[in-house]
């Protein structure tokens, strides 16, 4: 009797819908993916690599995207559902095994990173408004906090709405970022944009770090193209889609990137670039005059939106699959009755985001998210993958990586690159917060062990 009980209530539980098409997939990746990331990061590359070398940050992020889209596509095409790593994870180190571990110490560091890559952006958005109207300090954070609210507000709606938004969003950052490189063509010196000197680095040492660095940096702007794999369980045809949209997104936003610092500094010199705080801005304001450059500042202002947007509707999803899984708290495995999303999980994470966005600055937040992503998530999803090839070589995939193994193993030296070549104290960050995630799951494995009798 109780099982029938159960079974009609599941049945009348809402679950998440498969409404988001190919188009909306990619959208979605590709807003998340651009978002005010390039605008703020190219300053900072182009100052740590003194010049127009900055272009090799961009190629080895174009890289490291395609090598670990494709590890990401194998396994979203493999697991479609929510919350992506956290699922991922458990599948390739065993659900009752590692697994467990390797997937709380995602949802244990996504606790701090997601609402820090929240705030992050729209800290990054207040900056550039400042642009438009100069802000003060407390000015900022009202528009920072503010974005965020106006956010979740525009989230808290159906899949399919918000798969018609993220088009338009695409749509307006898409054609932002194509009339910024035609802009720059007529005017393109490319003796200027490609006048690299690596000489400019007095050891082969500090030019090894300088890259490392500057492709954080790059690959901080990449971030976003496994977007889709977080809304894996409402994804029309999953196998087929979330590969597609990955590797897509990746192709639209590599050409984005290289073209967009390749024509700024074909037209600014990189002097001027490095000490720009609204590159983009000031390269329309040389083009044109002020008005064109505020109407430009505007459209990058939806595009960072637009990202913010992107990321909040995907992280929204993990808490939620942890929360149905037993792993995290249970309030938050519900869905909205009537519109069928993860409400609850939808106003934590932008509570939290709300809040970083007004205790916190920009500096240094970029390299943080990403340093304590690189070793729980990203290294462990392509070794994983390696290791679930060779111990179960039969198993059905959906999607393969072409010449597998190889860009498994160039995304893992590629991440392990970026780690080792940047600060200690961004290492030892990144281990202790795994080092108090795994504490932290044994003592919650302690308390919750059954009593025998």
């Amino acid at each position: 009797m109780w099982h029938i009980s159960q079974q009609l209530s599941d049945q009348n539980t809402p679950k998440l819908e498969r409404g988001l098409s190919l188009t909306q997939a990619t959208a979605i990746n590709m807003i998340d993916m651009v978002g005010i990331g390039p605008f703020v990061t190219i300053p900072m590359i182009v100052t740590i690599m003194h010049g127009p070398a900055s272009i090799i940050a961009w190629l080895i992020g174009a890289l490291l995207a395609y090598m670990d889209g494709m590890v990401w596509s194998e396994l979203g095409a493999k697991w479609p559902e929510a919350g992506g790593s956290y699922v991922f994870l458990q599948k390739l180190f065993g659900e009752r095994k590692a697994g467990r571990l390797m997937s709380f110490l995602f949802i244990w560091q996504s606790t701090i990173q997601a609402p820090l890559v929240i705030a992050s952006g729209a800290i990054g958005f207040a900056n550039y408004f400042s642009y438009l109207i100069p802000l003060g300090f407390l000015q900022k954070k009202m528009v920072s906090g503010g974005l965020v609210i106006l956010l979740v507000a525009l989230l808290y709606r159906n899949i399919k709405s918000i798969g018609k938004i993220s088009t338009v969003l695409w749509i307006i950052t898409g054609g932002t970022i194509i009339w910024l490189i035609l802009s720059g063509i007529p005017h393109f010196n490319a003796a200027q944009a490609f006048d690299i000197h690596l000489d400019s680095f007095s050891t082969s040492s500090l030019l090894f770090a300088a890259v490392g660095q500057a492709t954080l940096k790059s690959v901080y702007s990449y971030l976003g193209y496994y977007n889709v794999c977080h809304l894996g369980a409402e994804i029309k045809d999953p196998s087929r889609n979330i590969p597609r949209s990955i590797l897509l997104s990746i192709t639209g936003i590599a050409i984005f990137y290289l073209g967009m610092q390749t024509v700024i500094l074909g037209n600014i010199p990189w002097e001027v670039v490095a000490k720009s705080e609204f590159v983009a801005s000031i390269y329309f304001e040389q083009l044109y005059n002020h008005t064109v450059a505020q109407v430009a500042t505007a459209l990058i202002l939806v595009i960072a939106l637009a990202s913010l947007f992107s990321a909040i509707l995907g992280y929204s999803r993990i808490p939620y699959a942890a929360a149905q899984n037993g792993d995290f708290f249970k309030i938050f495995a519900r869905v909205h009755p009537k519109h069928k999303f993860p409400h609850i999980s939808l106003l934590a994470i932008g509570g939290l985001g709300f809040l970083f966005s007004l205790l916190f600055r920009l500096g240094e937040v970029i390299t943080a998210i990403l340093m304590m992503r690189i070793l729980i998530q990203f290294a462990s999803q392509a070794a994983g993958l390696i290791g679930w090839h060779y111990m179960k070589p039969k198993e059905d995939r959906p999607y393969k990586m072409p010449l597998f193994p190889i860009p498994a193993i160039l995304s893992l030296l590629i991440w392990m690159f970026i780690f080792f070549s940047n600060q200690t104290k961004y290492q030892l960050y990144a281990l202790g917060v795994i080092t108090s995630g795994t504490i932290a799951f044994y003592v919650r494995k302690a308390l919750t062990k059954p009593v025998s009798a």
